[in-house]
């Protein structure tokens, strides 16, 4: 048995909250800087370029890459063999606390959904913790802001669905989202599971490597088709027309039930932001 202190656990948490939110993971930063090529010439070109600039300006003065700096999504995998000597939900917590507070991130947060108080320090986080082999702890930290988030959706189709009604579904929620998700965006659909399975399933499809293609075939080609799909929408990058609306489709899909075919789109800006840790 393994022990893992819960000082280790907020001091990871809060230099993840920092990095994630000023930097971008290395492949989805060469697609935004790519797609300055893409647009030439064109009013999009002159967009990316903007925002390949806001990310060497984030670097180099170690700030925020949005002001936006989001919810703290933690995604938290435990191992089985491992102990942890303390509160873990409360070590996350005082992580995000740190590092939105020290850090000088905007807290975004209110303790109530209808009674609008801010927390003051941007917790509490969305934890979602899986138990898995080993003794090790993995943390993601994915922050999550809600101009793209609020242009999620999630459609509980029938299994007469075909591929095609899923492909414009996808396409569809980008198309009417416009500009306002701060497009280029990255897209994490979710396929099948249950209704609120189906939800994280996109949030977690967020969180992997945009250079990464699923692994079954079928599932790679359906992320294709429907990256082709958005991109045929002409939104463009920031909603100014063009031919890259996305930058890239994940789709993640789990086993569901023989009368239901869930989706979900959770929507991601160009900067959707993701940083992880191994204890």
């Amino acid at each position: 048995m393994r022990e893992i202190s819960a000082s280790e656990i907020t001091a990871a948490v809060a230099r993840l909250c920092v990095e994630a939110n000023r930097e971008l993971p290395a492949s989805l930063e060469a697609l935004v800087r790519a797609g300055a090529q893409r647009e030439a010439g064109l009013v999009g070109g002159s967009v990316m370029e903007d925002l390949a600039r806001n990310l060497d300006a984030a670097r180099a003065m170690k700030i925020p890459i949005c002001q936006d700096t989001g919810m703290a999504v933690v995604f938290a995998q435990v191992g089985q063999e491992a102990h942890i000597i303390g509160n873990f939900e409360e070590a996350v917590n005082e992580g995000v606390r740190q590092g939105y507070v020290e850090g000088l991130l905007r807290c975004s947060v209110v303790a109530d959904p209808l009674r609008r108080t801010n927390t003051g320090d941007n917790t509490p986080a969305i934890l979602h913790t899986r138990l898995v082999p080993g003794d090790k702890l993995r943390l993601t930290v994915a922050p999550k802001g809600f101009g793209s988030e609020n242009m999620s959706r999630l459609r509980m189709f029938t299994p007469a669905a075909s591929k095609e009604e899923i492909v414009d579904f996808v396409a569809q929620t980008v198309r009417e989202a416009g500009g306002n998700p701060c497009p280029p965006v990255v897209l994490g659909v979710g396929i099948g599971g249950d209704f609120e399975l189906c939800a994280l399933l996109a949030k977690q499809a967020l969180c992997r490597d945009v250079s990464q293609r699923n692994p079954d075939p079928f599932y790679a080609d359906l992320e294709e088709r429907m990256l082709q799909a958005v991109n045929q929408t002409g939104v463009g990058p920031q909603g100014f027309g063009g031919a890259l609306t996305a930058l890239a489709v994940n789709v993640e899909a789990y086993p569901t039930h023989i009368a239901g075919l869930p989706v979900a789109v959770n929507v991601g800006c160009h900067v959707t932001r993701h940083m992880s840790a191994e204890l």
